[in-house]
């Protein structure tokens, strides 16, 4: 039964280790797409720290494939210098897991806040052209979560670029999609966005943020399971005649 279990436990760690590298690459996609998607909505965040999680989880997604050929290497070749090894960084870098879900848990309740603190200005901001990079970031929120406004259309009476256009109209990206002939006009609002930008803006930066914390509590549960197989390694003892290598002629350093 013991050999059984030690056997088990080694396979099952070397699964585990191939695991890891996929989870590496994973969890560096995350970080990638949550940078990525926080550069189209950056004007409306002032707090550069919210992006500390995305940081932190690519670190951890290049620390796992390390820590996957570590493993291997160890498993494979019976090193308890190796797996001892294996075993503490897989400690640190579950702890650090935690906390990015900690971490997570915070910005992601102050996204709101930071939405509120910023949105009005980013709107006083544009001006409707494309160099402006207020004016993009309005266009794409507005395009891409099909919104206009902050609350509605009719926040667009209260900018400036609305007061001087004068021509009664919000900006083309307010049009839905499909309607032809749009040209923003406020007489026609059938043709307009009716919901505002500032809870879908909201909403969609809480969502990245939970894919963080998902993220990092999938993985975390992985090299928990990793953790225990080596210390059934490790912790064998040096004359159980039942303990067998995992490949013959394996070291035991």
């Amino acid at each position: 039964m013991g050999q059984c279990g030690i056997t088990s436990s080694k396979t099952v760690l070397v699964f585990l280790n191939l695991i890891f590298w996929a989870a590496a690459g994973i969890l560096c996609y995350v970080g990638a797409y949550v940078f990525i998607t926080y550069d189209d909505y950056d004007h409306f965040f002032e707090d550069v720290y919210t992006l500390i999680p995305a940081v932190v989880i690519i670190g951890v997604g290049t620390l796992l494939f390390i820590i996957g050929l570590i493993g291997c290497c160890a498993t494979i070749r019976e090193s308890q210098c190796g797996l001892a090894t294996f075993v503490l960084i897989l400690l640190l870098v579950f702890i650090t897991e935690w906390v990015v879900v900690v971490l997570g848990y915070i910005y992601r309740a102050k996204v709101e806040d930071e939405v509120d603190n910023s949105i009005q200005k980013v709107y006083n901001e544009y001006n409707g052209t494309y160099p402006d990079a207020a004016s993009r970031a309005i266009d794409y929120v507005q395009r891409q979560l099909r919104c206009c406004g902050i609350h509605n259309f009719s926040d667009w009476e209260n900018t400036q670029w609305f007061k001087q256009t004068k021509n009664n109209s919000v900006p083309i990206s307010c049009c839905r999609s499909g309607v032809s002939n749009c040209t923003g006009s406020m007489q026609r609002p059938s043709d307009l966005y009716s919901e505002g930008c500032k809870v879908l803006v909201v909403n969609k930066l809480q969502e990245i943020m939970m894919y963080v914390i998902m993220a990092a509590l999938a993985f975390a549960a992985i090299q928990l399971l990793g953790m225990l197989c080596a210390f059934v390694v490790l912790c064998r003892r040096s004359g159980d005649l039942a303990y067998e290598p995992l490949i013959p002629g394996g070291t035991y350093a």
